[in-house]
């Protein structure tokens, strides 16, 4: 992740100004502007850990929305080299040492650890969905993907997130490719017309993926030249039908199931020899991860 581009920029700095950070009035009356503190982040529950940098970078934003001294005095962000985005950490584990002007600290706090908190509960989440995938017997080539149901403005923090938790990102968005849904059909003169269009009329290097519902729907996708195929709302066994008829083609087509799929049931479909995975919940149901912040006086 480039903390420092701009549109994370922009994000980071978005969630001080909505939270008036730089205006902190609690922490202006009660604190002395020149006290120095360590603040601790630690987490409270075993998580797998993303959005690590953005301690660093909100602090460095925080400086340029106040114009006071404080805010532009040195810090240190300080964690062990077996920190870092994508591990697995365990409950009570320092995830960083910030040392910083105390205002600042309390300041900042509650953007970082909502950000923290949001984005490794989205890695957790992942990495339990790769894990059940991965305990299929005999091992599985199923890949699980995102989707685009994620907080709006959120969207690139959050596919991160995906990419820290050992999943793969999906359409990043609506201009990253093709993928003819029913809706598209029925607005578009057809699954036929619509598939055939779009082979005419797409940009070099975009592959057409169609949406199917039905083992009649993948026949008329195959027939019409569809190049990847999204089985949707689909039991396993429906999938598992779909997917062997898929392989009798002469081309490689890659299948994704989606629709319905939950913890309790991704290994089913992960055994029926289907390319991809897409799970929703990954960004839309993901509970935040449970992290604290204690902050401390530095002696003088």
């Amino acid at each position: 992740m480039d903390w420092k581009s701009h549109r994370v920029e922009t994000l980071l700095e978005h969630a001080l100004i909505e939270d008036k950070a730089a205006s902190d009035a609690t922490t202006h009356v009660t604190i002395d502007a020149n006290l120095r503190a360590s603040a601790s982040i630690i987490a409270r529950q075993e998580i797998v850990l993303a959005g690590l940098g953005c301690v660093a970078q909100f602090l460095e934003i925080f400086a340029r929305l106040d114009p006071s001294p404080q805010a532009h005095t040195r810090f240190e962000v300080i964690s062990h080299p077996e920190i870092f985005d994508g591990v697995r950490v365990r409950s009570g584990q320092v995830l960083a040492v910030v040392r910083h002007n105390a205002r600042v600290l309390l300041s900042c706090e509650r953007v970082i650890l909502n950000l923290m908190q949001h984005m490794s509960g989205i890695a957790t989440l992942t990495r339990t969905y790769v894990d059940a995938v991965n305990s299929a017997p005999g091992g599985t080539h199923a890949r699980v993907l995102d989707t685009r149901k994620t907080v709006p403005g959120l969207r690139a923090l959050e596919k991160y997130a995906v990419l820290c938790g050992g999943g793969t990102n999906h359409r990043l968005d609506l201009s990253s490719g093709i993928l003819i849904k029913n809706n598209h059909i029925s607005l578009g003169g057809g699954l036929r017309t619509a598939l055939a269009n779009a082979l005419a009329r797409r940009k070099n290097g975009q592959r057409v993926q169609v949406e199917a519902r039905s083992m009649a729907e993948l026949e008329e996708a195959l027939a019409g030249g569809a190049e990847a195929i999204l089985l949707d709302n689909m039991t396993p066994d429906q999938v598992k039908d779909c997917v062997e008829r898929v392989k009798q083609e002469s081309r490689w087509i890659p299948t994704e199931a989606s629709g319905g799929i939950v913890l309790e049931n991704i290994r089913d479909f992960a055994e029926t020899g289907v390319d991809f995975i897409s799970v929703g919940a990954l960004t839309h149901s993901a509970k935040a991860a449970d992290i604290s912040m204690t902050i401390t006086a530095e002696s003088r």
